[in-house]
């Protein structure tokens, strides 16, 4: 039999569940910067008013930081395969 060429997509020598770990590991970590960059100064300014605190910074913007950071891993991940792949 003659050799098996990896599917589109797949840099050779990358396995489909070795792939599908790589993106999910780099979500993961998209995530967490995400997080890391929404929480610098979190205390400033959740505490903005002198009045009451500023709920929007948690119901507004750390699910847009969580979800901006994994998009952006993402994206990098997957120019990053292309990339390697040579497509």
């Amino acid at each position: 039999m003659g050799t098996r060429l990896p599917p589109v997509g797949v840099p050779a020598g990358m396995g489909q569940r070795t792939q599908a770990a790589a993106g999910c590991l780099t979500a993961a970590l998209g995530a967490g910067a995400g997080l890391a960059v929404w929480a610098t100064g979190v205390r400033a300014r959740l505490w903005r008013f002198e009045q009451a605190p500023d709920w929007s910074v948690l119901y507004a913007e750390l699910p847009l930081a969580v979800l901006g950071g994994t998009a952006a891993a993402l994206a990098l991940w997957a120019l990053v395969t292309r990339i390697r792949s040579g497509r």
